[in-house]
Order: structure tokens, then sequence, then C-alpha cells
């Protein structure tokens, strides 16, 4: 049994903020160009994002669904996330890994100790949008419609709030929702007037489809693309549910644009984002988020070095 959407509440937020303390660091925000700054979420232990959401879903959990162990499914950032929680409580791991993942994301699933189930898109997704996948046991934590897992990085929007209470726009990369979810959840709480946008690739970006279009969408012509931690093929109704309350649109940008953000994120901060770390610094430079301050999140930098060399270096 599914359980309904409903909104993350502060307390829920704050205490997750308790909950993974000793697990997620708080990162930093740094001032590049103007007035656009920066979320380091590359530089969390698992180097993206997702660790706060597994860290607090995997706390979360009953002794004997931590019994069965657990599993999820993910293009690496949120299986990384949930091997790492599910390791510092000493129970077994499994990730229903989408195979075209970059072999950086494989290789530390793996050496976290997760049991890689290798899968197609197509298939990945679909067990995304139904909450199941047969041959897999345990205790299933959705790598973003999942409650516990949306508080927990709806913590990183307190961080935000804190480090630069006049922030006028936060924009975040869209894969499943999560990450906007739980971001625009804690900033609508505290700041409501904060505008909260969301970062598409041009090949993947169903959540611009299902706000032109006033409901959730599949995306026509999806396209696989180095931006591989988001743009998902279609927004499903419950993260329809759940984005559509707390956000004020969305930016869709192009492959080029999001190649010059992850060169200027390394020039500018010394660090390596993946291609969907860098999408929300891209949609911040088209202009189209409006004046600053803007907080740009770099939500992850899991990304061969080989790969990261290549695309920068056009």
């Amino acid at each position: 049994m599914i359980d309904p959407v409903r909104p993350i509440s502060l307390s829920e937020i704050e205490a997750a903020r308790t909950r993974v303390a000793g697990t997620v660091l708080r990162t930093p925000l740094v001032r590049i160009d103007g007035d656009i700054y920066l979320k380091l979420e590359n530089l969390q232990p698992t180097n993206a994002y997702k660790i706060r959401g597994a860290a607090n879903a995997v706390a979360r959990l009953s002794e004997a669904e931590r019994a069965r162990g657990v599993w999820t499914i993910s293009a690496g950032n949120a299986g990384q996330g949930v091997a790492y929680a599910a390791r510092q409580f000493g129970i077994p791991c499994s990730v229903v890994a989408i195979e075209t993942a970059p072999q950086t994301k494989l290789d530390r699933m793996r050496a976290l100790g997760a049991a890689i189930v290798p899968v197609s898109y197509d298939d990945a997704w679909k067990a995304a949008e139904t909450h199941a996948f047969e041959g897999v046991d345990g205790t299933f934590i959705h790598p973003f419609d999942n409650h516990d897992f949306i508080a927990g990085h709806a913590t990183m929007g307190i961080e935000i709030l804190e480090d630069l209470p006049d922030v006028r726009t936060v924009v975040a990369a869209i894969g499943g929702g999560g990450l906007i979810t739980g971001v625009g959840s804690a900033i609508k709480a505290h700041r409501p007037g904060t505008k909260v946008l969301g970062a598409e690739p041009e090949t993947a970006a169903p959540y611009a489809l299902s706000l032109r279009e006033g409901g959730p969408r599949k995306f026509p012509g999806w396209q696989a693309s180095f931006v591989d931690g988001a743009g998902g093929k279609s927004v499903t109704e419950r993260m329809w549910q759940r984005m559509r309350p707390v956000t004020d649109g969305t930016i869709t940008v192009t492959l080029d644009q999001t190649r010059d953000a992850m060169r200027l994120i390394a020039e500018k901060t010394r660090t390596i984002s993946e291609g969907a770390g860098a999408l929300a610094l891209a949609a911040a430079l088209t202009g189209q988020a409006g004046d600053g301050p803007i907080v740009c999140i770099v939500s992850g930098g899991n990304i061969d070095l080989a790969k990261f060399s290549e695309l920068v270096g056009r």
C-alpha cells in the first residue's frame, strides 16, 4: 500500500535535520558571479545530495523493515545514498541500476556494499512508477517519491535560508522531482515569496511540458544524454501533486549550456559537477530566473573524469 501524498511539514524537516546530522555535511554556499551562489552538494560524502534523503529514510525505518534489507532504483546517486545509509546500519542493500549509468556510479555503489541489478532505463522508470520490481527482496526506498526521502532533501532548504536570508530565487534540477519538492517545501514554509524554479535539459523536460499542458505528461522524443542524473521520461501523477504547490516554474536549457555551466563551476569553485549538477547554474545564466540573489543547487559530481574532461574541453 503506497501512502497518500501529503505536504512536508516544518516539524518533519527539523526532525530530519537532527536525524541526518551525523551523516550529512552542511555544504558551503559559494558566490560566483554577481548575485549567483552555488550550493555545493557535490561535496557530500557520496558527492551528491541524495545522501540527505537516504539517511533520513533509512533511519526512519522500523527494526523489522531494516531487518529485511533495503532496495532502491537508481542511475547512481540515489543508489549510493541508500547504500551508504544501509552500511551505517549494517543492513544489506540492493540497487536496481540503470545499466547505462556511468561506470563511476556503478563502481561506487558496489564499493559501498550494494548488490547491483542492471536493467534498462525503461524498466527502471517502470519500477519507479509502480513502486515494485519482481525478484528483489527487502524494504523499498523510492528514490524520489518517498515522504521521508523528500524531508531529508528539505534540510538543504533550511541551510540556504540561514546562509542567505535575502535569497530571491532557488533553482534545482528536476529528475524525478524529489529534490525540488524537498527544497521547495522548506523555502515556501519560511519564505513564501522566494521563487523556486526547476531546471531541465532540452532532451528530457517533462515538467516544462506538464506545466504548459496543465497536468502530468510523458515527454515525447526523450533522449539519453550525459545529463543522466536528471530529466525523467515523465512526471508521475504523485510527483505532480508534490511539486506543483512548492514550485514557480521551470527553465529548459540546452546541452551546450549545461557543458558551459560544468566548466564554469570547475573554474570558479575548483569542484567537479556532473551534468545534472550543472543544470541549475545553466538555467540561472539564461537570465530567466530573474534578479538575484539566486541560489543554484549543484546536486552532484559523480561523473567519470575522462567524460568530464571531454565535455568541458570542447
